[in-house]
């Protein structure tokens, strides 16, 4: 009853819903720990039937509920990093703007095609994400000397030498709206990327570019998510939308407690087994289209 019950509701099987609830709460924690999260949603949306345009733009609009709940999570380390934020928010907003608009105004054949590549793009970062974190925090400790904090949890900071400053590089700016560009197209690994980038170019701790890093991402998901109301309404499926922001809500609430519970390494194996299942279900696609 229950599985007929939500097929006449919803369009999906009771199997489907569930999946797609469980992959939205795991995508909503790893974004609040590392990013990502896209590898484990999009993928999951095409393997229960959604077209791959349909599966981008939806995933992308349900995560924004993710990013507000890691965003107030991190809301002290923005506070101490104003003196960046502002110039670097115009850059992911115009990237996601472009982004987003190639997107729409491309044919999905393109898209077809792009996503298995920027799949291939995204699950390295996460892959080599360990190796750029060790070279990041040899950087960081240094130019900051012996004892001081470094790593994405060191903790509340107070020394006013330890934030970021400006004023923002226009190599950094750059480098920004770049990934502002990939995230409003693809979104995936879009966290794992501004990371890369934060952590080498921007001043202060790595506390403070997971802070930027997350509000970032969700200025390139809600510029992308309103750019698709107005300009790409018929791609969006509402259910799979509800879905993944009701489950990536909840999920990038408690991600910073799961995080600390579960192998770093255990969690990025997760990604790259469900994004190399979605990378195949998609070539399988492209092949047999």
């Amino acid at each position: 009853m229950m599985e007929l019950l939500t097929a006449d509701v919803l369009g999906l099987e009771l199997w489907q819903v569930l999946v797609v609830l469980l992959a939205g709460f795991w995508a909503g924690t790893i974004n609040s720990i590392v990013g990502s999260g896209t590898l484990v949603t999009f993928p999951v949306l095409v393997a229960v039937g959604f077209p791959p345009v349909t599966a981008q733009i939806s995933n992308a609009m349900g995560l924004v509920a993710a990013g507000f709940s890691g965003t107030v999570g991190y809301r002290r380390e923005l506070k101490q990093s104003m003196a960046v934020v502002p110039v670097l928010t115009v850059a992911s907003l115009l990237g996601g703007v472009i982004g987003a608009f190639l997107l729409t105004v491309l044919p999905e054949r393109v898209f077809e095609i792009a996503a298995p590549c920027l799949i291939v793009v995204a699950l390295g970062f996460v892959v080599f994400q360990p190796r750029l974190n060790r070279w990041v925090k040899a950087r960081r400790a240094t130019e900051q000397g012996e004892g001081q904090p470094v790593g994405a949890f060191a903790g509340p900071v107070d020394q006013a030498d330890d934030v970021p400053r400006g004023p923002v590089s226009p190599l950094l700016w750059a480098l920004v709206f770049g990934a502002g560009v990939y995230g409003g197209y693809f979104v995936a690994a879009q966290g794992v990327l501004l990371m890369g980038i934060l952590g080498v170019f921007l001043t202060g701790l790595l506390v403070h570019a997971n802070a930027v890093k997350t509000w970032l991402s969700l200025c390139v998901n809600l510029v992308a998510a309103v750019f698709y109301l107005l300009f790409a309404f018929d791609r969006i499926d509402w259910v799979a939308v509800l879905l993944i922001a009701a489950s990536s809500l909840v999920g990038g609430s408690v991600g910073a407690k799961i995080g600390r519970r579960i192998s770093p390494t255990l969690l990025r194996g997760v990604i790259v087994a469900v994004g190399l299942v979605g990378l195949a279900v998609m070539l399988l696609r492209l092949v047999q289209g």
